[in-house]
Formats: C-alpha cells, sequence, structure tokens
C-alpha cells in the first residue's frame, strides 16, 4: 500500500477524533515515515491522542518534550505525561519516568522512585530498565548494593542484545566484582557489545588483547578495537592507541600519529593524558609537532 495512501487515511480519521489515527499519524511526522519529517506537526497530533488518554501518545510526546523536539525541552511538562502513560502499565514510560527520577529532571532527584518505575519496566521486558535497575543494584542508588542480582538483571538485558548491559557483564567478569575474576567471560561479553559499537567495551576488549588477558594476546585485534573506540571519542582508548602506534605495536614506530592521539586525549583533560603529551612535545622536532596538530585538527574536522 502507498504510503501517500496510508497517510490520507489516517489524516482522515485523526481528524474525526480517533486518537488511535492520531497517534499514528504523528509518528509518521515524527519519523518521516511518507512524509516531511515535521516535529511541530507531530508533537500537536501526539498531543491530541494524549489528551484522549492514549499511553502510547502520552509516552512519545513527553520523550519529545524531554529531548527538546517538541520546541524548548520543558521537563515539567514531560514528567507529567510520562507520569500518566506510566501509571497506566506503558512500560517504555515507566522506564523513562524513572530516567527523569534518576536524574532530577522535571521532578525531584529520587533514587528510590527511580529504581521503582526501572522495576516496573523490568518486569516488562524492557532491556534498557533491566540495565538501569542492574545499575541501580550495581552502585547502591535507591537501594544496598548487590551483585547478585545486578548480575542477574544484567544477563536478562544481555540476552536481549543490550550493549550496556553486555559492557557490564564484561567489567563485573573483569575486575572480580560479585563474581570470581574471569577475563575469558570478560572478554566474551565486551566482544558482543564491541560489534555494537560500545566505545568503552570496545577499548577495555582492545586492553585484554593487547595484554593478552583471558585471550591471547593480539597487537593486530588491540589496535582495531582502539582505534574504533579511538575514533568515537574515548579518552582512555586514544590514550592506549597513542602508546601503541608510537611504541611500534601498530607497525612501524609513527611518532606524528602517536602524538596526534594524545594531543586528542590530553583535550578531555586527562592529567595523564596531558603530561605525555607536553613531555612528547619537548622530544618531537617542530616539524613533527605541527604535522600532528594538523592531523589532530583533521580528525575533528572530519568527526563533525
Amino acid at each position: 500500500m502507498a504510503h501517500d495512501q496510508i497517510f490520507s487515511w489516517y489524516l482522515a480519521a485523526a481528524r474525526q477524533g480517533n486518537p488511535y489515527a492520531q497517534f499514528n499519524l504523528g509518528m509518521l511526522y515524527k519519523t518521516g515515515a511518507g512524509v516531511a519529517r515535521d516535529d511541530a506537526a507531530a508533537a500537536a497530533w501526539l498531543r491530541r491522542a494524549a489528551e484522549q488518554g492514549l499511553a502510547f501518545a502520552q509516552n512519545h510526546l513527553g520523550a519529545m518534550l524531554y529531548s527538546g523536539r517538541a520546541g524548548e525541552c520543558n521537563d515539567a511538562e514531560a514528567a507529567c505525561w510520562l507520569r500518566r502513560a506510566a501509571e497506566q502499565g506503558d512500560a517504555s514510560a515507566q522506564h523513562n519516568l524513572g530516567q527523569l527520577h534518576g536524574e532530577g529532571r522535571g521532578v525531584a532527584c529520587d533514587p528510590e522512585a527511580a529504581l521503582g518505575w526501572f522495576y516496573r519496566a523490568a518486569e516488562q521486558g524492557v532491556s534498557r530498565a533491566q540495565t538501569r535497575l542492574a545499575e541501580c543494584y550495581l552502585h547502591g542508588r535507591g537501594v544496598p548494593v548487590n551483585y547478585p542480582l545486578a548480575a542477574a538483571w544484567l544477563r536478562k538485558a544481555a540476552g536481549q542484545g543490550d550493549a550496556a548491559a553486555q559492557f557490564n557483564l564484561g567489567l563485573m567478569h573483569a575486575t572480580g566484582q560479585g563474581v570470581g575474576v574471569d577475563c575469558a567471560h570478560a572478554a566474551r561479553w565486551y566482544a558482543l557489545a564491541a560489534a555494537q559499537g560500545d566505545a568503552s567495551a570496545q577499548n577495555n576488549l582492545g586492553i585484554l588483547y593487547a595484554t593478552g588477558a583471558g585471550v591471547p594476546r593480539d597487537d593486530v585485534r588491540a589496535v582495531y578495537w582502539y582505534r574504533a573506540a579511538a575514533g568515537q571519542g574515548h579518552t582512555l582508548a586514544q590514550f592506549n592507541l597513542s602508546g601503541m602506534v608510537g611504541s611500534g605495536r601498530a607497525g612501524a614506530p609513527d611518532p606524528v600519529h602517536a602524538h596526534m592521539w594524545m594531543l586528542l586525549a590530553a583535550e578531555s583533560g586527562d592529567a595523564q593524558a596531558c603530561d605525555c603529551a607536553a613531555a612528547a612535545a619537548e622530544r618531537l622536532a617542530p616539524q613533527q609537532l605541527a604535522a600532528a596538530r594538523d592531523l589532530a585538527r583533521a580528525w575533528r574536522r572530519n568527526r563533525h
């Protein structure tokens, strides 16, 4: 069926006051499916459906208000709509409301309330909420630290493919947090998250390959994962990649590219990276320093 025909049907029904058509029409505008993306029109139609009590619409409208896609950010109104949807049992809204309570945006910062909303959404199978709930148990936010419960919820979320859960499970196994240290298990979880683009997992997997912890030492794979994370702006990966490039573990020693990565790491304010960049600046020739700075500037331009 043609998109323009679907749009016409939704529009006709929405104008007659059908909340489901209003919601679907709002989502077409929000996603740009078959019509030019228009956040203002999306918010307007979602609001009409939300005012008729449709939880899906209330959640999406709240999310748009939270992110600023419905105009200026309005945390208080976002919280109001999310609460109305969450109290109807909408799992996504429950997760989103938990985030607001965790951040103190639009509502009082209340770790216990955040925990409660994450739990309700997690019980409905929302992987993001399962990860957030696990992090509450992991770090003692609104509840005493409980590593077994943290691990249990992380496994549920990781089994659904949640990269943050996979990373956290890897970290627990790598550090022995509530479980025995097992770098081989850590590598497996990091690899799953790294394949999804999680920069922290990519960096940590690089560390395991660089050190031979839990996996055979492999400089090629270490550099590959460091580079993937460094390309996303991960400071520690940039620092680690600089060391590999400068020491010849990424091919022939390349002091210019090594300094480039160290300069980028130092921009975050990392003290060790700043010290290393300053020390390298005393060793390198002026033309090498200029080349490294040019490469760093080019990297920033290309990233943005």
